[in-house]
């Protein structure tokens, strides 16, 4: 009876070792297109994992929401759309829901990011994003930095596909402060 139970206590402490934790910082590709002259508050809601066959979760992934929100934040700075970021009230609130899907085709892993932002003010929404990107990682999954590229990768794709959104969306958010005052 004893050997199962060390069998069993051997495979815990194996695939608890082998746990990927990943931390991410996506970079803007570039500069903003056109700046807009107002503070933004980012949100970002929890994160909605999917592994291969559409199960819930990603077997042996672990990707912590504050990491994901720092690097949406980061992202933002880095990039100046805004006059500045915050996590604090500003004139705007951008609020990202993020999801992560996995699939296996073709012999390699997709990882698939789904990510959707709401700018409000105040009370009244203002316009949705939606992006879409997916990054093709390896064939096996065995060290972090198999899930943790094509998930950076990804994510970038589509917080620049957003940010550029926003950006062309320019008078939305500008109209109002632009004005001259009668």
């Amino acid at each position: 009876m004893p050997m199962p139970v060390g069998i069993l206590a051997l495979l815990l402490i194996l695939l608890t070792g082998c746990m990927h934790h990943i931390h991410v910082n996506p970079l803007p590709t570039g500069p903003a297109s056109t700046t807009i002259p107002r503070s933004l508050q980012i949100t970002v809601g929890p994160l909605a994992l999917e592994g291969a066959d559409h199960r819930p979760g990603i077997t042996l992934l672990e990707w912590p929401h504050q990491d994901l929100s720092q690097a949406i934040i980061r992202y933002a700075r880095r990039r100046e759309t805004f006059s500045s970021v915050f996590t604090n009230p500003a004139d705007l609130t951008l609020h990202i829901a993020t999801k992560l899907a996995l699939t296996h085709r073709q012999g390699r892993y997709h990882y698939h990011i789904r990510l959707q932002g709401e700018i409000h003010e105040g009370d009244r929404l203002v316009k949705t994003y939606l992006a879409e990107h997916t990054a093709a990682g390896s064939a096996a999954r065995w060290i972090t930095a198999s899930d943790r590229e094509p998930i950076e990768s990804a994510l970038q794709l589509a917080l620049d596909d957003v940010f550029s959104r926003i950006e062309a969306d320019r008078p939305l958010y500008t109209d109002r402060i632009d004005r001259p005052v009668r």
